[in-house]
Formats: structure tokens, C-alpha cells, sequence
């Protein structure tokens, strides 16, 4: 499972979602035909969660890109038709619709959540290259979700304040963020407490 994935499972959770990771879509003949991609193998999404107040799923495309230039405006502003190839399900309507339906059905079918369930989906991008708030009113006219640098920050640096959860995220967020002075035990989380600069 990838780490950025769990970060954000984890983020959801604390939202009141169900949560499964790498979740796999069984895709017919006839859908595979239908997007396209004959000899594709089982369609791949990076997070799926489930609210059963509201019996939503969200549908989350996950990408860090923590170590690079970030998720680029230019992509959704239409300048980057190399850029489109990462985010397939935002500029393939067919492809969207087709794994979405395929997705509510094999979901429903195995329990997993309520019938005729409404699906949104989104991106969780740990760097954002351009103007964050324009690709946020952007997704939102799509009537997709944007998990943008800001809000997850906010939502790891609220895991700290959280009671003990034994998941990934929250051990690390509340071993990074710990308030209080830094003891010799813990300088190596703190390099500029070791008089290593930043």
C-alpha cells in the first residue's frame, strides 16, 4: 500500500468514512470494449470510501508528488495534453462513467455499501503546482473533490490532537508534531534542535 494512500485513508476516516485502499474494478468485455481498452487488466483506484449516513462513495486519485513540482494548474486549464495521461478518470468521461457504475455495482453486490449509492470523486494532491484556491473552485464546478496541500496539512497536524489510533499516519504525525521542547531522545526528529539547519 502506498504511504500517501494511507495518509490519506486515515484523513477520511476521521471523517466518518469507511476505508479500503487499492481497490480493484471488475471490468466486463463489453466495458473494457467500451473505454476503449481491450486487453486492460482490473481497473485500479488508489482509495475508495463509503459514509453510510449518506451512502456516498468517494473515489479518491491519490498523488504526492511530495519530491517534484506538484499537481500543475496547467493540466486542468487545458495547457498540458501530456499532463492529461496521469489524471485519466478527470478527462475520460466514457472511462469515468463506465468504472464508476462498474464500481457501485461490485460494491453493492458484495455489501459493501447501500444501493443506488452516489459517487464522487476526487484528488488528494500533496503538492499543488499553480493556484490551489483557482484548481479548488475548478474541481468544483466539475463537481469533483480536491483534498489540496492546505486541508491535508491541516487535517495530519489534527491527528496529533487525536486519541491514540494505531495507524500509520497518526503514530508519525504525533511523533513529528509533538509539542513541547525537543530532549535528546527526540533531536532527530528536530534537526535545527541539533543545530542542523533546514
Amino acid at each position: 500500500m502506498d504511504s500517501f494512500e494511507s495518509v490519506v485513508a486515515a484523513i477520511l476516516q476521521r471523517k466518518g468514512y469507511w476505508t479500503q485502499t487499492s481497490v480493484k474494478v471488475d471490468l466486463t468485455k463489453a466495458e473494457k470494449r467500451r473505454i476503449g481498452r481491450h486487453s486492460s487488466p482490473r481497473w485500479e483506484l488508489d482509495v475508495v470510501a463509503y459514509k453510510g449516513r449518506s451512502n456516498e462513495l468517494l473515489v479518491v486519485e491519490c498523488k504526492s508528488f511530495l519530491d517534484s513540482a506538484g499537481v500543475s494548474c496547467e493540466v486542468f486549464q487545458g495547457r498540458s495534453r501530456k499532463g492529461k495521461k496521469r489524471y485519466k478518470l478527470f478527462f475520460e468521461p466514457t472511462l469515468r462513467k463506465v468504472v464508476m457504475s462498474r464500481l457501485k455495482k461490485q460494491l453493492t453486490h458484495a455489501g459493501f455499501c447501500g444501493r443506488r449509492p452516489s459517487v464522487v470523486l476526487a484528488l488528494a494532491a500533496g503538492k499543488v503546482k499553480g493556484d490551489e484556491a483557482w484548481l479548488a473552485e475548478h474541481f468544483s464546478r466539475n463537481h469533483w473533490k480536491l483534498f489540496g496541500p492546505t486541508e491535508l496539512r491541516a487535517a495530519i497536524e489534527a491527528l496529533q490532537d487525536s486519541g491514540y489510533e494505531n495507524s500509520v499516519a497518526s503514530v508519525v504525525t504525533k511523533l513529528l508534531l509533538r509539542k513541547g521542547k525537543t530532549t535528546p531522545s527526540n533531536q532527530a526528529l528536530h534537526p535545527t534542535a541539533a543545530g542542523v539547519d533546514r
